[in-house]
């Protein structure tokens, strides 16, 4: 439980790092098919922008193929103090960033600590603003107070990364989910951090302690400004030969019309439009059956696709899950 003043509400989600191999197909997916604005930074380095802020996704050359690091946007000193101070309180180490590294993710006062299922959590107060206009396909996103789209993991283990997202952020859950996908019994906690209606979302296999999925998030969001370029940039995956893994669908809980794309390091990228926002004054946690209303029908997955999901999640019995327990603590009850 947290003895200091709420945080919530003055923490957004600011930048994604991703580490890969595959820049090509990036830049490719990034570009041609998302619809961003696209950075060349080195032969190892590249940067994708949302919005007017120097950097929304981080690509470093490496072998990870997957999220390494997640930066939080902080309102103010105050508030980044404050979640500092709780996490050197609970005995986690916290490193700050060098100038370099706040240069490369387009922030100021950086500092990193160890999170859930080993991606980084990182926060920094100031975002670098660039003037250079944005070169990009769509004609915008949705990011301001809201963040910038959501952060969707499983874990064998979900009370616990909620208990670790409500230590840092004061995490409030907004609603549940329970759906089979795949042969798989899932219940999904939905987390925010702010209006949104979810910052992060946790997917847990009912009664199974496996994690069907071999990267450390399932999939990443954003949020397009109008229906036009949710349409127009589902069009250009299929045109480009980038893997569809949900065809256009409408969520039950957050209304968001949305489809899912698999990104060239394996996990899905979600495009969405018009989620509902969370009026804070009558909103309360319900559970959903099903996570769609319409839609979101699965696209060209085979019976190799899915042996191949259920021996991820029979090696994940042998590897410990990291959930950061001085952070986590025993969880929070929510079933």
């Amino acid at each position: 439980m947290n003895t200091t003043a709420s945080v919530f509400g003055a923490v957004h989600l600011g930048y994604i790092v991703i580490e890969t191999s595959r820049f090509t197909d990036w830049r490719r997916f990034g570009t041609d098919a998302i619809g961003m604005h696209h950075d060349d930074l080195s032969r190892d380095l590249m940067r994708f922008r949302l919005d007017d802020q120097d950097c929304r996704f981080l690509i470093r050359r490496g072998p990870a193929e997957d999220v390494v690091a997640t930066g939080w946007h902080v309102d103010d000193h105050a508030s980044f103090e404050q979640i500092e101070a709780r996490i050197r309180a609970h005995g986690v180490p916290c490193v700050e960033g060098s100038a370099d590294e706040a240069a490369l993710r387009g922030v100021e006062r950086l500092l990193r600590f160890p999170g859930p299922k080993g991606i980084t959590q990182e926060i920094y107060t100031t975002p670098v603003k660039s003037g250079e206009p944005l070169r990009m396909l769509a004609s915008g996103f949705v990011t301001g107070d809201s963040g910038m789209g959501h952060i969707a993991l499983t874990s064998t283990k979900p009370a616990r990364l909620r208990g670790y997202f409500h230590t840092v952020f004061d995490a409030r859950l907004t609603d549940y989910i329970d759906e089979t996908i795949s042969g798989f019994k899932l219940r999904i906690r939905f987390l925010r951090v702010n209006e949104r209606h979810h910052s992060i979302a946790i997917a847990a296999v009912r009664g199974l302690p496996i994690d069907p999925i071999r990267t450390r998030v399932q999939h990443l969001n954003v949020q397009v400004s109008t229906l036009d370029d949710l349409a127009r940039s589902y069009e250009r995956v299929c045109e480009l030969g980038f893997d569809m893994a949900l065809s256009v669908g409408q969520h039950t809980n957050d209304k968001e019309l949305s489809f899912y794309a698999r990104t060239p390091s394996g996990f899905e990228w979600e495009v969405g439009w018009n989620p509902l926002v969370v009026d804070e004054s009558t909103w309360e946690p319900s559970t959903h059956q099903g996570i769609s209303i319409w839609g979101h029908t699965p696209v060209g997955r085979t019976i190799v696709d899915k042996l191949d999901q259920f021996r991820f999640g029979a090696r994940s019995l042998a590897r410990p899950e990291n959930t950061v327990p001085a952070l986590s603590g025993a969880g929070i009850p929510d079933d």
